[in-house]
């Protein structure tokens, strides 16, 4: 018996420190800039579904109005007319005259995404081919029309898609979140896209064409997807069409409150992700791999190459929160992102335990193939 503890413990440090390395490789490589086009860029509308005001808000939609683009529209959508992004909306409009900038209010809803229902109230609104969404907490650069726009230029390409940066605000809870995604969740795509896959497609980002749109049943096809941007490049590649992730970072903002309010929201990320990729997401345990490396140690009774293991893990690991890190590092940092692996890996395992989310103010059972089942009653965190 020990001797396979020995052996599976081995396995296990080899592999939480072969991925760690590659993690590592994956963050701090760079993405080429796609060639710049021989034709002038065609006019585009800028698709922003909204629900609720943050302090950001009002920064994170400006950035959208300072886009270095010769031509574009930007559609913002509300369901609720006294929703208190309304009135941040009306500032950008009085401060962009020039710009073509239009709100629709309509509260119709066609299915379980309330996301979703709003980008079709909005889409009678879009005058142009060229669709860009995005969701309402993101900041972009001035040049971000221009780099995600460009590869659809080529007809084989289905949509374009970013990765993003977690912009903490005050508190630790904040900060938890931010780590999440700079240190696991994107960390995680950037090994999938060395690897050459492409089956993935982000809320902070989707660009894609109307006719590719339409020709995959428009956004009615993923109305009662909870992971409706995963599923919009799932969908355009059954079409026989490519995902592009662009070189571009957008940024995001994490508002963890407290500890309920980020454990519901990350278990609402993993248990997508469980539903959409059930086999990839019951291996990614390997990409906790501070954790995995001390257990694998543990199982190989404390031996030399186990140990070592555990130092190039660890050492790895440091180095992906050097280089994703969005403020200065501290020594409360350093302890952070330990609890934050711990905490991922909790997550992760209570993932297993219900198929049932809490996105805002609704619960949802998410099926096998990513559908989303209301609920009624209000949940409870455990739900």
């Amino acid at each position: 018996m020990s001797y396979w503890m020995n052996v599976v413990g081995l396995l296990l440090c080899a592999a939480a420190a072969s991925y760690g390395v590659i993690a590592c490789l994956a963050v701090r490589s760079r993405l080429r800039p796609a060639a710049p086009p021989q034709q002038p860029l065609p006019p585009v509308t800028l698709l922003k579904p909204l629900c609720g005001a943050e302090p950001e808000t009002y920064e994170c939609l400006r950035s959208f109005c300072l886009q270095r683009y010769r031509a574009y529209q930007v559609i913002f959508g509300v369901s609720d007319a006294n929703d208190a992004v309304v009135e941040i909306v009306r500032r950008l409009q009085r401060e962009f005259p020039q710009l073509d900038l239009q709100l629709t209010v309509d509260h119709s809803l066609h299915g379980t995404s309330r996301k979703v229902s709003n980008l079709i109230n909005m889409m009678p609104l879009a005058r142009h081919e060229y669709l860009v969404l995005s969701d309402s907490d993101v900041r972009v650069p001035a040049d971000y029309l221009e780099h995600v726009v460009a590869p659809l230029l080529d007809p084989s390409v289905g949509i374009v898609t970013c990765a993003y940066r977690g912009l903490p605000r005050r508190g630790i809870w904040s900060a938890l979140g931010a780590m999440y995604i700079n240190e696991w969740f994107v960390p995680s795509v950037r090994v999938a896209a060395l690897a050459g896959s492409r089956s993935f497609a982000f809320g902070a980002t989707i660009a894609l064409r109307r006719g590719v749109l339409s020709a995959i049943g428009g956004f009615r096809a993923i109305v009662n997807q909870l992971a409706d941007d995963y599923r919009l490049g799932e969908l355009t590649r059954e079409a026989g069409l490519r995902t592009v992730l662009s070189h571009v970072y957008v940024d995001t903002f994490v508002n963890a409150r407290s500890l309920p309010e980020l454990v519901r929201h990350e278990l609402r990320w993993l248990r997508t992700i469980r539903a959409v990729r059930p086999t990839g997401y019951g291996w990614s345990f390997i990409t906790f791999s501070p954790p995995v490396a001390i257990v694998g140690a543990w199982l190989a009774g404390g031996s030399a190459p186990g140990l070592a293991a555990v130092g190039i893990t660890a050492l790895s690991r440091l180095m992906i929160h050097l280089s994703t890190r969005t403020e200065r590092t501290t020594v409360l940092q350093l302890v952070l992102f330990a609890v934050r692996d711990l905490l991922t890996l909790a997550l992760w395992g209570w993932s297993f335990m219900s198929r049932r989310v809490q996105w805002r103010n609704d619960s949802f059972w998410i099926t096998a193939d990513g559908t989303a089942q209301r609920f009624v009653e209000t949940p409870s965190l455990e739900a």
